[in-house]
């Protein structure tokens, strides 16, 4: 089966975030993001050979699911707003970095 339709959509999720959400990644590692978007291609890619594209729906739907909870409930939660990362030393803290 040829996958690249999933290849297609994670990688431009991947892409149109990185346009509009990049700032807050400004510390992670380079290597991280390689890492983490070779793992989504192989979860997409796992989940669509093993048990179909609809479950591949599925997942992507969970995944916004996620992020929706973390930016409307955690983050606001911890005193971070969920849209902005502000305050900027609260969202640092978050993350771990300095």
């Amino acid at each position: 089966m040829d996958y690249w339709f999933e290849i297609a959509i994670i990688s431009s999720i991947f892409a149109i975030g990185n346009i509009f959400f990049g700032h807050f990644e400004e510390r992670t590692p380079k290597s991280r993001k390689v890492i983490k978007i070779l793992l989504f291609w192989s979860l997409s890619i796992a989940i669509s050979a093993l048990a179909g594209r609809i479950w591949f729906y599925v997942f992507l739907a969970s995944l916004i699911g996620l992020v929706l909870v973390i930016h409307g409930w955690y983050l606001p939660k911890h005193g971070i707003h969920g849209l902005t990362g502000e305050p900027k030393e609260r969202y640092y803290q978050f993350r771990g970095w300095k």
